[in-house]
């Protein structure tokens, strides 16, 4: 039997709340089983596309393991485990391992930001990996941590055997080339779809990817192609990849990826408090570019999942 290999499109699905607020975890595993359907090579729980800082850790657990049996023995099951504390991002870990997840994805702690020196971080991602039960990726999202983790960090975390790679999420080809040279033998993957393409360029090994959450075939097209040689083909599908990502998930973030999930069909619904949903005319505007990004007609679409469906087995 021949192990699976950490690669490809890889979805920081969405986390469906129900009009009481509370996590809907029938649909989210409705959401990821039509994304497994779409050919996406693994499932990553509680990401910043997931609303990971809104999570309570016992609900990033639980949404861990309704997806366990919803994720087949050849595709990924990830969780965004990153906390403030070392303390507290070792035990969200530990929860994740417990429910299920693979490997864990793990961003820098950022309240503190001015003072996490290179050598704190590096001190704070050991500690997390020696305490882990799976592997880590090292997550780099400065859009939102406002701390920028360098290539010699990751450089000097190589040695750990249970850190196996990064995400880089900064958009900037510079910093994702410098990560590929640095550490040349990690799992490394672009978090960027408007730049995915450039990231397999630059040898990453897949993209960890908020454009799948609503566009997972155009997502897994641009990496079929790429590795099957066809580059012009990788290329145009890239085009079409890249105003989405830009339009909806840069422009209009969590919000608009959700509306955008609604707009196909899946199940996108609100977001959680203090973020607000996009108002009407904002919704229109999702909905007319994923028509004119030709993926289909958001009028012909099917309903958006209802909160009954894919039941939660009982244990």
């Amino acid at each position: 039997m021949t192990a699976k290999v950490l690669e490809g499109v890889l979805v920081p699905i969405t986390t469906p709340f129900d009009t009481a607020g509370d996590v809907a975890a029938g649909p989210m595993r409705a959401n990821a089983h039509r994304l497994l359907e779409a050919g996406v090579h693994g499932i990553v729980v509680a990401g910043s596309t997931g609303e990971a800082p809104l999570l309570e850790r016992e609900e990033m657990a639980r949404l861990v393991g309704c997806l366990r049996d919803v994720i087949p023995d050849d595709r990924w099951l990830l969780a965004g485990t990153g906390a403030e504390s070392t303390r507290e991002t070792i035990r969200a870990t530990r929860l994740a391992a417990d429910a299920g997840a693979e490997l864990v994805l793990v961003r820098p702690p950022a309240y503190y930001g001015p003072a996490l020196t290179p050598a704190a971080l590096e001190a704070h991602f050991r500690a997390v990996a020696d305490a882990s039960p799976v592997p880590i990726l090292i997550y780099n999202i400065p859009v939102y941590t406002h701390v920028r983790l360098p290539d010699s960090l990751l450089a000097s975390l190589v040695d750990h055997e249970r850190i196996v790679g990064a995400k880089d999420s900064s958009g900037d080809l510079k910093t994702l080339a410098a990560y590929r040279e640095a550490v040349p033998g990690w799992r490394l993957f672009v978090g960027s779809g408007a730049v995915f393409y450039s990231g397999l360029e630059l040898g990453c090994e897949g993209g960890l990817l908020a454009v799948a959450c609503f566009a997972p075939r155009e997502s897994v097209e641009v990496y079929r192609t790429f590795r099957a040689g066809q580059r012009s083909e990788a290329a145009a599908t890239q085009e079409r990849l890249t105003r989405l990502h830009r339009e909806i998930v840069t422009a209009r973030g969590v919000a608009g990826v959700k509306a955008a999930m609604d707009g196909v069909g899946l199940f996108g619904g609100p977001v959680r408090p203090p973020l607000l949903d996009l108002p009407a005319d904002e919704r229109r505007a999702v909905a007319k570019l994923i028509v004119e990004c030709r993926m289909g007609n958001v009028e012909s679409a099917p309903p958006p999942i209802p909160h009954s469906a894919f039941p939660i087995p009982h244990s």
